[in-house]
Order: C-alpha cells, then structure tokens, then sequence
C-alpha cells in the first residue's frame, strides 16, 4: 500500500522454504526430471503389475516357445513359453530391493566409519582411513564371488533359497560400496568441524555426539545423498552381474540379470528375452546416476535459482 501512495509498483515479497528452493533447482535439471518420471514409472511398473498382469510366471506353455511380443504375450516368451513381461515383473522388484538395500548397508557403514575417522583427532581416524584404503585395494569381483561361494549354502539353510541370497547378496554389495561414501563423509566432517557454527555449539557445551547429531552431519547429507543414488545403480549392476553368472538367486528366480543369462543361447532366434530385461536395467541405472546429477546441483546451496 505505501508502495502504492510513493508511486511505486507494490512488490510481494516471495520466500522460499529450503525443500522449495531445492526441488526448483532440480526442476532446472531436465534430465534429472525425465529420469525421476521414468523411475517412478518404472517402480510402479514393478509393484503395481502383478495386480494388473495376473500371468503366473511358471506358468507353462510349449505351444508358445520363443514366441515374440504379441498381444497375449506383449514381451514375448521363453524358451518354455513362460511369459517374459510376468517374470520381469517379479524380478524387477527383487532387482529393486537388492539396489535400495545394498545402498542402505554401504550409506549407514560409510556414514559411521567417515563420521568416526572426522571427529577424531588420534590414531582412531588414521586407523579407520588405512582400513578404508585396504577395503578400496582389494579386487571387488573376486572378492564378492569367493563371499558368495562361502557362504551361500549357509544362509539358504537358514533363511531359505531366495532370503537367504537377498540377505547374502545384499550385505556383501554394500559392505565392499561403503569406502567411497566413508571417504566422502569424513572429509565433509573435516570440513564442516572447523566452522564458526560448530565452534559455537562447542563453546556453549554441546558435547560432541550433540554438536554430529545436531550440525555437523545435518549439513553433510547432501553429498551422502548423492552417493547413495550412485550405490543403487551399482548394486543393481552387480546383482544383474552375478545373477549372469549363475551365482545369484535360484534359477527359478526371474531377476532381471538371471532372464539375460536364460537368454544369451537364444540371442540369435529370440533377441526380445534380451531385449527387455537389458532395456529395464539400462533405463534403471541412467536415470538413477541422471538423479543423482541432479540431487548434486540441487543441494548445492550455492547455486542461484
């Protein structure tokens, strides 16, 4: 109004919460956005399919072996005419869940031991950073297929073929995933530990679980995010890799990396069984690192909107 009675355009004055500030600079990312669209797309493809495509996925039909997509079958069958777009349903959830869940091992493990190796200004951190830099030395295929020989009989014995793969497959991707998000929280923790506002946190007594909880580690999620969005898409990769290799889950089990190892003898007569389920894992894994692209310019306070 007093801008009004001076001669002045009134001018409402905008603010921004920091969750609005943040998805207005990721909407900026197109792709970032694209990938976000497909992804969801692609999980609600996963979770909601069974109640839309009720085909059994060991349902069995010899008359239609190797059939290519069609209307009764829109991805096409198998080699025992199961249907294709049933079973990658199935094993896209499992793909899925092994990525989130190795992710979630390798940020918790990563985020404590870079935390620990931060805060500590003695022996404890030079201790945790050699054991980080022995763990990153060591040849992670080789490693991950001895862990699965090891121990694979034993947790099937326990907790049955398919839990006992998940918990196996998803404890070893995201205990040899933990060293680069490690890395990276510990040197955001050497950062951040050093600023005014920690050091004021400090000289009014907040112990320093408080001053972690409470400053520190807030202001150091950002790139843990990001990183996190890159382990997903690796842990996917390395389960599709083992899954081809016939060291996965059962062979009963359709994940997306076991239908590519069903049909690597029929590339020649029946590229479609390869097709899909390659598709399904490369649309996965480039908009999960898009996303992460974008996470990365989003959290970047410094960015101008």
């Amino acid at each position: 109004m007093a801008g009004l009675i001076l001669g002045f355009p009134s001018a409402e004055r905008r603010t921004y919460s920091p969750l609005r500030e943040t998805w207005l600079r990721y909407r900026r990312h197109k792709l970032a956005v694209v990938s976000a669209v497909l992804l969801l797309v692609l999980v609600a493809a996963v979770v909601l399919g069974p109640f839309l495509w009720r085909v059994a996925i060991n349902e069995i039909d010899f008359n239609a072996r190797l059939e290519g997509p069609s209307l009764a079958h829109p991805f096409g069958t198998d080699d025992l005419g199961q249907d294709i777009l049933a079973r990658m349903i199935y094993g896209g959830r499992i793909s899925l869940a092994v990525g989130l869940a190795a992710m979630m091992v390798s940020v918790i493990v990563g985020t404590l031991i870079g935390a620990l190796a931060g805060m500590s200004r003695g022996a404890l951190g030079h201790a945790l950073m050699w054991l980080t830099d022995l763990f990153l030395s060591l040849p992670q295929l080789p490693l991950l297929l001895l862990l699965i020989y090891l121990f694979r009989d034993g947790l099937k014995a326990v907790f049955g073929p398919e839990g006992g793969i998940f918990i196996l497959i998803v404890l070893v991707i995201g205990g040899l995933r933990w060293m680069p998000v490690a890395r990276l929280v510990r040197a955001q923790f050497l950062s951040l530990r050093e600023k005014e506002f920690v050091e004021a946190a400090r000289a009014l007594g907040a112990s320093r679980t408080r001053q972690v909880a409470r400053h520190i580690l807030p202001n150091a999620v950002g790139p843990v995010i990001i990183a996190g969005t890159i382990d997903v898409a690796a842990a996917i990769i390395a389960e599709s890799t083992l899954s081809f290799l016939g060291l996965g889950f059962p062979p009963d089990t359709p994940t997306w990396g076991r239908l590519l190892f069903d049909a690597k003898d029929y590339l020649d007569i029946s590229a479609h069984w390869a097709l899909f389920p390659g598709g399904a894992i490369f649309i996965a894994v480039v908009a999960i690192n898009f996303i992460g692209d974008g996470l990365r310019d989003a959290l970047d306070a410094r960015r101008v909107i």
